[in-house]
């Protein structure tokens, strides 16, 4: 039983709680302050962790001295990637579907997402032989609707966004008697997430901070319960992409602007929990928003450094290391890798935006004579530089060239900014002078 609830209890109003067959939308609801503090403890995440034994294999931790050199920071990764649908959302699914009743089990469970949580409650229910239904929006990417079906649910595509697909959810729960299983606002889903924090400790009892991604709050209110029942003066800090300050606005009375496309589309959330929320502003220390270009320098160097996937939310713990070096500095650094489900296309694109941010590759324009044998001298020229050319683009049309000229849009690998800066320099000296292009990468 969690706090004074358990899957039968019923409020003073009457009705089922709301993480059971809710009678409305779960996020709906409003519970005071109190309750909510009362709701979750640490007992409650020992028993989730009981439970998650033979179902959700611990992940490692393991020491990141690579990141440690690009921060200043001692960093240890908690690698929530290894999982079978390659996110934490496992350890939340388990420790509510672990709880049903006979009934509901036989009823089966709903869930809304776009995402981690869809395929993690589909996996675990399948797994367990409880029925299973996700809700998804109809702007779902395709892969993550035939990965959610793959794990053996029947998906239901409705509305453009998450909180459209809530709705729908809700109302089939109504229909057919299923058990609503929210992806964070939950206390089963919370204290399923806490266990993260009791193996992060247990690993290394020394952690002096855990750096944890915030959407809707579910993962860092379980860890926060743990890590200060386990270690009290450790430092709990929550990341949130810039674009999606929903958590912050909601402690701090900001009105920040909520919304926009993020490489972080996994804590892309505009309304955060009743239960969390709560959770967080007593016991998370901070809040760190990160920009785009941040999230993806921390994909990047997960990448390139550790030899393992992120996906923007599952990144933005180093990001924040990124945004704010000199608070983390000199410090025992604990970060959640909590997700590895990304775009493969995407990833390409933010490889290829990094080496232009570290001007390993370099994009410049000039103007030309039009004239037999200046192609070849560029490029011999770039050759003796030491520059691999990977595209040209010769364009004659452009007004303000004149008639006799030509513009040449030339892009090269470098070998760093030195490298690239001797480039322009060498075609000045010849009379050929360059702009650097801007590829839109920077930031």
């Amino acid at each position: 039983m969690i706090g004074a609830f358990g899957p039968a209890a019923e409020d003073a109003a009457g009705l089922r709680p709301v993480y059971g067959r809710a009678p409305v939308p779960y996020s709906f609801r409003t519970l005071s302050a109190e309750t909510a503090l009362m709701t979750v403890t640490f007992a409650d995440v020992e028993a989730a962790a009981r439970l998650l034994e033979g179902a959700v294999s611990p992940s490692p931790m393991l020491a990141a001295p690579k990141l440690s050199a690009l921060t200043g920071a001692d960093v240890r990764v908690k690698y929530e990637n290894f999982h079978v649908t390659n996110a934490f959302k496992e350890r939340g699914a388990v420790s509510k579907l672990s709880r049903l009743t006979p009934g509901e089990r036989a009823r089966g469970v709903i869930a809304m997402s776009a995402g981690n949580h869809a395929q993690a409650v589909a996996y675990h229910a399948t797994r367990l032989g409880i029925p299973s239904t996700i809700v998804m929006p109809d702007t779902t990417p395709h892969v993550k609707v035939a990965a959610t079906r793959g794990f053996g649910a029947e998906v239901v595509l409705d509305g453009e966004t998450v909180a459209e697909a809530q709705v729908r959810a809700s109302a089939i729960a109504l229909e057919r008697g299923l058990t609503f299983v929210h992806p964070y606002d939950d206390p089963y889903v919370i204290a399923g997430q806490g266990s993260i924090a009791m193996e992060m400790l247990a690993a290394d009892p020394d952690l002096d901070c855990l750096v944890v991604p915030i959407g809707g709050g579910g993962l860092i209110s379980g860890m926060a319960i743990a890590a200060k029942a386990i270690k009290p003066e450790i430092e709990v800090i929550g990341v949130e992409a810039a674009l999606y300050p929903a958590m912050w606005n909601a402690l701090r009375g900001e009105e920040l602007p909520v919304g926009g496309p993020t490489l972080a589309e996994g804590i892309a959330v505009k309304n955060v929990g009743v239960l969390t929320r709560e959770i967080v502003a007593r016991l998370v220390d901070d809040i760190v928003l990160v920009s785009e270009a941040e999230l993806e320098r921390a994909v990047n160097a997960y990448l390139i450094h550790q030899k393992t996937l992120a996906e923007g939310a599952g990144a933005a713990g180093l990001a924040a290391l990124f945004a704010q070096p000199a608070r983390f500095a000199g410090r025992k650094v604990g970060l959640v890798l909590c997700g590895g489900n990304i775009d493969p296309r995407i990833l390409a694109s933010i490889m290829v935006r990094e080496l232009e941010r570290d001007q390993k590759i370099l994009a410049f324009r000039m103007t030309i004579a039009d004239r037999p044998g200046m192609l070849g001298l560029i490029s011999g020229k770039l050759g003796e530089l030491g520059a691999n050319i990977i595209e040209v683009h010769h364009q004659r049309q452009f007004l303000d060239v004149p008639a006799k000229g030509a513009t040449l849009d030339v892009t090269v690998e470098t070998r760093d900014h030195a490298h690239a800066e001797a480039i322009l320099a060498a075609f000045r000296e010849i009379g050929l002078p360059c702009r650097r292009l801007d590829s839109g990468a920077g930031g």
